[in-house]
């Protein structure tokens, strides 16, 4: 591993930066926040340290900060997320440390966070909050150099938030995740796109006829369930908040406990943020030729080690991301993407178009963190809403859609409580 980078093969430079270029052409609204961070370098001198998925999107993300005057070190925020020839371009082409490479193992993973936390950073950006967590477990001596993070995901915020109950968490976070142009569109359509493509690509499978069994109905399964429906399936829900449960229902969706969608599902897919969503008495229970995937950050979601225990020997690699399982009596059961990430395990993640907004909150959380982090407390907080609408405002203008603005009697009629029917 060198000190500057760590990457599969700076070989692959040329790939990289062409399809760094295209994702470039769907990402408007950051692009225009690039060209105020080019004017302005609000982000002078600041050194930031990123762990998440090296993809084509993020790579336009460390642009954007570069071009702010920040100083970036990226790692992997997932052993299988990366874009092999994309980190190759952010070293050979924006001078960036990388230090990532598809298919790492653990401990290559951990070392990977290790030398993003070397670069000490004022600001870190996570995804899963995997840095934040190495840097309060073993790099606390840093602590007192940071002045804020972001975090990207809904696992990441559900970690934060713990720390800060515990009184553990030692500096202001933002949950870029809590944006409305964040979890609505990346979360909703973007997971709903790119989970189907990954399972797609993995098993060349036709939806249409299939029963997929979606775990959880935040914004995540949401967009799944729907894009399922959308190409033919038919698609059952689990879940364990009678709201997000009653919403599928009256979305069309059956609903039904684990236990029994799991002797009736072709296709599994978990995007809950929980353990053991998929545990040991529901593989007793699926068909032969089963199809497990999951869409939630960890994959700790399935039970993989009750899966290897209840298989008869190893499993086959019977497709470049499909591992088969068979368990006594001849039943087989197919693990897609090492339990991993599914969209971006065995395809290429979110469309550019949605990863726009969300790198955009990103962008500007890391300025808005820089101005405001000494009024914060450290706990996590949310982007104002005005961040939020100047997003979507921005996204629309790009789109070429237009929308009403207010007369000033409709303005001045919503802000009194005199006049009534």
């Amino acid at each position: 591993m060198s000190d500057q980078y760590h990457v599969a093969d700076t070989g692959l430079a040329p790939g990289g930066k062409l399809r760094i270029d295209w994702a470039h052409q769907e990402m408007p609204v950051l692009d225009q926040i690039r060209e105020r961070f080019e004017k302005e370098k609000p982000l002078k001198g600041v050194r930031i340290s990123a762990c998440l998925h090296v993809t084509t999107e993020t790579a336009n993300l460390m642009a954007t900060l570069q071009s702010g005057g920040a100083d970036v070190v990226v790692c992997a925020s997932n052993p299988l997320s990366t874009q092999d020839d994309v980190a190759a371009s952010l070293v050979t082409h924006y001078e960036i440390p990388v230090y990532a490479i598809k298919g790492e193992d653990r401990n290559t993973y951990f070392s990977h966070i290790q030398k993003a936390l070397d670069h000490k950073p004022h600001i870190t950006m996570d995804d899963g909050a995997d840095l934040v967590g190495e840097l309060h477990k073993e790099r606390r001596e840093l602590l007192s150099g940071v002045i804020g993070g972001t975090e990207e995901t809904t696992t990441g915020v559900i970690r934060l938030r713990a720390m800060a109950a515990d009184g553990a968490l030692m500096f202001p976070v933002v949950a870029v995740n809590d944006s409305n142009t964040k979890h609505m569109f990346d979360n909703r359509y973007g997971t709903g796109q790119s989970t189907l493509d990954g399972v797609i690509r993995a098993t060349n499978i036709l939806l249409a006829g299939r029963t997929v069994v979606v775990a959880g109905y935040g914004w995540c399964g949401r967009g799944v369930a729907s894009r399922a429906r959308g190409m033919g399936a038919h698609v059952i829900v689990t879940e364990i908040d009678a709201l997000k449960a009653l919403e599928a229902v009256m979305d069309g969706f059956m609903v039904m406990p684990m236990e029994q969608a799991a002797r009736i599902g072709d296709i599994f897919i978990t995007v809950t943020g929980d353990v053991n969503v998929l545990d040991k008495h529901h593989f007793e229970a699926m068909k032969h030729g089963a199809l497990v995937a999951n869409s939630g950050h960890f994959n700790v979601e399935i039970n993989i080690p009750a899966l290897e225990q209840m298989a008869v020997d190893a499993p086959r690699q019977v497709r470049p991301f499909v591992q088969q399982y068979t368990l006594p009596g001849g039943r087989q059961i197919n693990l897609l993407g090492e339990g991993r990430l599914i969209n971006l395990a065995a395809a290429e993640g979110h469309p550019a178009s949605v990863m726009d907004m969300s790198f955009a909150n990103q962008a500007l959380a890391a300025e808005f963190m820089l101005r405001n982090a000494d009024k914060l407390e450290k706990r996590v907080h949310s982007l104002p809403v005005e961040v939020d609408q100047e997003i979507a405002r921005l996204k629309l203008e790009a789109m070429g859609v237009r929308i009403d603005t207010l007369t000033a009697e409709q303005e001045h009629y919503l802000n009194q409580w005199q006049e009534g029917t």
